[in-house]
């Protein structure tokens, strides 16, 4: 295998290293681009977006990658400008330079996805170079659409912005070390980066500092050469792209017509060229992540581990069975012990998939932004509780969710300045994006200040569709429900964000399928909140196991409030699987499961009732057995269960029985129809 195809593989090898740097990048441009438009003064967040686009254009100059080398370099140069105070900071240039990160991201894409560029995207970007120019020039930033519908300027190749005799020509001399290659540091890599400045030539190697073949050593760096560079850079601009590799490397860099750097031996190496750095501000900036103390592991390798912690919990339960069927003392010691140990274990795993919801949270200033340009609204983003911590698939499946109740909630729910002001509010609508612990789940509530929920409007239109029967007036509750019928919409004509009734359906149908439950609570003239309540994780619970006959059910630990051991206060039961009982003075809904999902188990002669909660309501649920706490792997349900109601998962015990999850929002709703008929659920 030649050199030259190792390197490939090498390079081939560490990509996704770099696709995942530069997304990362583009995210923390993106959210510095946001926090800088309340403060365009901020020195520190300036040079740390500048230091964004820098390590964007420096690694993708490392494989090979040149369309992002070459656009980059042009938002970094207008951040150059920026940073040094030669331009101000304007809302068109924020908008120009979230543009140009869009553009910046879909390279990305495309480099992963080794595709070319579309004419589309490449009319995009040419368009976005031709304002890049401009702007950095001085001149008027540029309206930037968001279609961008203009005829495509052409972009001048790198290095031919002007005829290349009208440009400045320096002179660049570079000696590598002898460990060089050693450190990670590929020359040829480094000449495609500077290729992105301008136009090299004249390229120059020494073979005096090549030793002799006996002497020859493969491993090491003995490569020095001078080469001519025709660029609008400056000395610095030219010097930080050599700035990896300064510590393996002597650099000269003088203006064409010098003396000649060479004998490389004698090569000067000007005090101001060793290790250029943009200055750093004294603390990290708000929005840039501090990697030190931390490892990247693929998320494949992290599901893994928890598949085999899930199948280990699980053999755990069968030994603790066997060994306290052989009633041997030491035996069940130790293996409680064991059990102990595999509950650390757990605890410390799922840890490893909780990640701060404030990441995901943050995505929403520029969905904010842009959709209240769009609409011609002010709305300010407040983002509450953003470390609340919550599973890392559970946080990638709730993001489209969110998007479609924060967009809706600026369409239908806050109002334009006009109305603002003829209501008496302020003109700038605020739009809340809260995360909480609460009761063993996580509480997400996205909340505005607008008009709230016209239920003279929802009820009309749910007539007209057939939902509501005429001269029938539901309670508000149930009003406010009918906002999740499918297809369901109150718009009066289909924009880009609404009016096609599709949307509020679907997130209910998403967040249920997390084993979680969405509400509605709305003030006419004051807003609307919407409730998010979600399971902390997706894979290991805490569970309760109960019995029902041969059935075996498990409620999450963290919804069961009290037991109730008392058969003779349970009145007599519905067709719908409906009774209550007396706690405390007070009458509790009580759910009879042998009746609800047809069971044909004689009842007991002594059951009893597990008090749960859902949200702020409590109810009960009357069962035969308790046969206590349980670690619960969650499995998904079959084909031929998925539409069993109040179930939201299942789980093999240690005896391999399989037990149903109760999903205790919808059981709790399923017991509450009042639908005619017998109300049952066809048997499991």
């Amino acid at each position: 295998m030649s050199h030259q195809d190792t390197d490939d593989e090498l390079v081939r090898a560490l990509l996704p290293a770099f696709i995942d740097e530069a997304n990362a990048q583009c995210d923390a441009l993106e959210q510095l681009l946001l926090q800088i438009e309340d403060a365009p003064d901020d020195r520190a967040l300036l040079d740390a977006l500048f230091r964004c686009a820098h390590t964007i254009k420096g690694s993708g100059g490392m494989f090979g990658q040149e369309g992002i080398v070459r656009f980059t370099h042009h938002v970094e140069t207008l951040l150059d400008r920026l940073r040094e105070g030669h331009l101000a900071l304007t809302p068109a240039l924020i908008t120009l330079l979230l543009r140009s990160n869009d553009v910046m991201r879909e390279l990305v894409r495309l480099a992963r996805d080794q595709q070319a560029e579309t004419p589309e995207t490449a009319g995009d970007r040419e368009r976005l170079v031709a304002q890049l120019q401009q702007a950095t020039a001085g001149g008027a930033a540029p309206v930037v659409a968001v279609a961008v519908a203009a005829p495509a300027l052409a972009e001048r190749p790198p290095g031919a912005v002007a005829p290349v005799g009208r440009l400045p020509r320096w002179q660049v001399a570079v000696r590598f070390g002898i460990d060089a290659f050693r450190h990670g540091i590929e020359p040829l890599n480094l000449l495609n980066y500077v290729g992105g400045l301008g136009r090299v030539s004249g390229m120059r190697c020494d073979p005096a500092t090549v030793p002799l073949f006996d002497a020859f050593d493969p491993e090491s760096c003995h490569l020095a050469f001078t080469f001519d560079l025709d660029t609008e850079a400056s000395r610095d601009e030219i010097a930080r792209a050599f700035q990896f590799a300064l510590d393996d490397c002597e650099l000269a860099i003088t203006e064409a017509g010098a003396p000649p750097p060479y004998p490389v031996e004698a090569m000067p190496v000007p005090q101001a060229m060793h290790k250029p750095q943009p200055p750093r501000p004294a603390g990290p900036a708000s929005g840039t992540v501090d990697d030190s103390g931390f490892i990247r592991v693929h998320a494949d390798r992290l599901d893994e581990v928890i598949n085999l912690l899930g199948e280990l919990v699980i053999a755990g339960a069968g030994a603790s069975m066997l060994a306290r069927q052989t009633r041997q003392r030491s035996l069940v010691e130790a293996n409680q012990q064991v059990t102990r140990l595999i509950e650390g274990v757990r605890n410390s795993t799922l840890k490893l998939r909780m990640v701060p919801i404030g990441e995901t949270f943050a995505r929403f200033r520029r969905v904010v932004r842009d959709t209240a340009a769009e609409l011609g609204k002010e709305v300010a983003l407040e983002i509450v509780g953003g470390d609340t911590e919550l599973d890392k698939a559970m946080v990638d499946r709730i993001a489209d969710p969110l998007m479609h109740l924060v967009r809706n909630a600026m369409d239908h729910g806050l109002e334009t300045a006009a109305e603002r002001l003829a209501c008496g509010k302020p003109v700038q609508g605020t739009l809340t994006l809260n995360a909480c612990h609460e009761s063993g789940s996580i509480l997400i509530r996205i909340v505005d200040d607008g008009r709230g929920i016209q239920r003279d409007k929802v009820l009309r239109r749910a007539r007209e569709r057939g939902l509501v029967e005429p001269g029938v007036v539901p309670p508000d509750e149930a009003i406010l429900d009918l906002i999740f019928a499918p297809g369901f919409s109150t718009a009066e004509q289909v924009t880009n964000l609404s009016g096609r009734g599709v949307g509020m359906d679907v997130v209910r149908s998403n967040v249920q399928a997390m084993r979680g439950s969405v509400t509605i609570q709305s003030e006419p003239g004051q807003g609307a909140c919407i409730e998010i309540r979600l399971p902390l994780t997706l894979a290991i619970i805490d569970g309760f196991l109960v019995g029902v006959g041969q059935s075996k059910f498990i409620f999450p630990l963290d919804a069961v409030v009290e037991v109730i051991a008392s058969r003779d206060a349970v009145t007599t039961v519905d067709a719908r699987g409906r009774c209550c009982v007396e706690l405390r003075g007070q009458v509790l809904p009580v759910v009879d499961l042998r009746s609800l999902y047809a069971l044909d188990f004689p009842p007991p002669e002594r059951s009893s009732v597990v008090v749960v909660r859902a949200g702020a309501r409590r109810y009960g649920v009357l069962v035969d057995t308790l046969l206590g706490q349980h670690q619960t792997v969650i499995k998904p349900l079959g084909l031929m269960l998925r539409s069993l109601r109040g179930v939201s998962g299942s789980s093999i015990l240690g005896t391999g029985e399989v037990s149903l999850i109760f999903d205790v929002g919808s059981l709790g709703q399923l017991a509450a129809t009042s639908r005619a008929g017998s109300g049952r659920v066809p048997a499991a």
